[in-house]
C-alpha cells in the first residue's frame, strides 16, 4: 500500500496552490462565476487530466516497450456532470489518438485496453463514481 500526501493552500479569493508530494505546484481556481479570476484549473478539469495523463503514460510505456514507433498521444477526455448538486462527473469518455509509423492495430489496443482496464489507477478509480467508456484510433505518421 502506498500513501500519498498533498497540500493545497489558499491564495486569496478563490485561487488555491496545489502541492504534490514532489514539490511541483499546480494553480487552482474556481473561476469568474464561481467567485475565482480564472487564474488556474478547476478541480473538476484536474480530475480529467489526470486521468488522461495516467492513461496516456501507461499507453506510450506499454507501446514503447512493444518497440512501436510512436510519434504522438493524444488523449481527449470529456465528461459529463450531474445537473443538481453535487454536480458529479457521471459520464466520462477517453478518446485516444495514436501516431506513429507502422503502428499494428492489435498492439493498440492490447496497450489502451491494458491502461484502461488494469494499469490506470486515475481512470480506473473515477470508474468506480462515473460511467467510463473509450476509444482509440491509430494516425499514420
Amino acid at each position: 500500500m502506498t500513501d500519498k500526501t498533498v497540500t493545497v493552500k489558499w491564495a486569496g479569493k478563490m485561487t488555491f496552490i496545489g502541492v504534490a508530494s514532489s514539490g511541483n505546484t499546480v494553480t487552482m481556481d474556481a473561476g469568474p462565476n464561481g467567485g475565482g479570476l480564472g487564474l488556474g484549473h478547476s478541480p473538476m478539469d484536474l480530475l480529467l487530466l489526470g486521468a488522461g495523463g495516467c492513461a496516456s503514460i501507461d499507453v506510450v510505456m506499454i507501446l514503447e516497450k512493444g518497440r512501436s514507433e510512436l510519434t504522438d498521444c493524444v488523449c481527449k477526455v470529456s465528461g459529463t456532470r450531474a445537473s443538481e448538486m453535487p454536480k458529479v462527473y457521471t459520464d466520462i469518455h477517453m478518446h485516444f489518438e495514436i501516431s506513429g509509423k507502422n503502428l499494428k492495430e492489435g498492439a493498440v489496443e492490447r496497450a489502451v485496453n491494458l491502461s484502461m482496464e488494469k494499469y490506470c489507477s486515475a481512470s480506473l478509480t473515477l470508474a468506480k463514481a462515473a460511467k467510463l467508456t473509450y476509444d482509440w484510433e491509430i494516425i499514420d505518421g
